[in-house]
């Protein structure tokens, strides 16, 4: 899976999530460490990734834009530490795979994961 990883996503998720053989970069590799939302939306479309992120402004972004690209994968765990995280894309990624090439924005939650087709109407 092709993922660009927000600031919010920790350095060592990106390399876990590397080791699992996704193919992972993070915003502050291809851009300003304060580069703009959009501009990450933008870079992620250009790119064909899918946004990796735990910011909740991304939604709306996507949402509003109207468009099938780029997928977006919103984190919102009550337990945002490394181990966590790393143990819940391991699984969830998996599930995720062929949905996030057709557009969706999903909601990785503690319980569940909420999965809406792009582009949202």
């Amino acid at each position: 899976m092709r993922l660009l990883a927000d600031m919010h996503i920790s350095p060592a998720t990106v390399q876990h999530l590397i080791q699992l053989g996704h193919d992972v970069v993070r915003v502050s590799a291809v851009m300003a460490n304060n580069a703009a939302d959009r501009e990450i939306v933008d870079w992620a479309v250009a790119h064909d990734r899918a946004v990796l992120t735990q910011d909740l402004d991304f939604s709306d972004i996507i949402a509003l834009s109207g468009a099938q690209r780029p997928s977006l994968i919103t984190l919102r765990l009550s337990d945002s530490r490394v181990r966590n995280v790393n143990r819940v894309l391991t699984t969830v990624l998996v599930q995720l795979e062929s949905e996030i090439n057709s557009g969706i924005v999903a909601t990785v939650e503690d319980n569940r994961v909420r999965i809406r087709r792009l582009p949202i109407q």
